[in-house]
């Protein structure tokens, strides 16, 4: 069986999507979405990646992310696949519950099932790279193996749990 996702709200998967309310630190400050973070790094160092940071909304970090007049950092195509990857890992490091779906989900393959995404999920043809889904995988598998290497049984968490200020943790 195949795990597809899509929208945040949706149950039990949503969480796998970047736009989910799973906030979590990391470089030295809070991002409200993983969506935020992948967005505002591709403008590093610039007063953008501050603006996306602190935008309202998911969809809004995204838009800004994707204004072509930022200043797009000359690597981001060589480092945006690792840029995901700390996301993720950070977002499932910092919340137990959804760390718990992900791992709940076997060794299924998970799917980001977007048409209009080819690199990130399987695209308008379902042939897409889903590299989103394959970085969920991989997460899950270090996870599961950091679980398995705690004394005791006892789990290791990759990160200590975040509280968002004045809001959702």
């Amino acid at each position: 069986m195949t795990i597809y996702f899509y929208g945040a709200d949706e149950v039990p998967y949503g969480c796998f999507s970047n736009f989910s309310d799973h906030g979590f630190d990391l470089d030295g400050a809070w991002w409200p979405t993983s969506e935020h973070y992948f967005q505002a790094q591709k403008f590093r160092g610039t007063r953008h990646a501050e603006l996306v940071r602190r935008a309202r909304t998911p969809l809004r970090a995204a838009e800004l992310g994707r204004d072509s007049s930022g200043p797009l950092r000359r690597d981001w195509e060589r480092v945006k696949d690792d840029v995901m990857r700390r996301a993720v890992a950070a977002k499932f490091g910092a919340h137990a519950d959804i760390r718990d779906v992900l791992l709940s989900t076997g060794e299924e393959e998970i799917v980001e099932d977007t048409s209009t995404d080819h690199y990130w999920g399987r695209g308008r043809t379902g042939n897409g790279r889903n590299m989103l889904g394959r970085i969920l995988v991989r997460t899950r598998g270090r996870l599961r193996a950091e679980r398995a290497d705690a004394p005791d049984g006892a789990e290791r968490s990759p990160g200590r749990p975040h509280s968002r200020p004045g809001g959702r943790g």
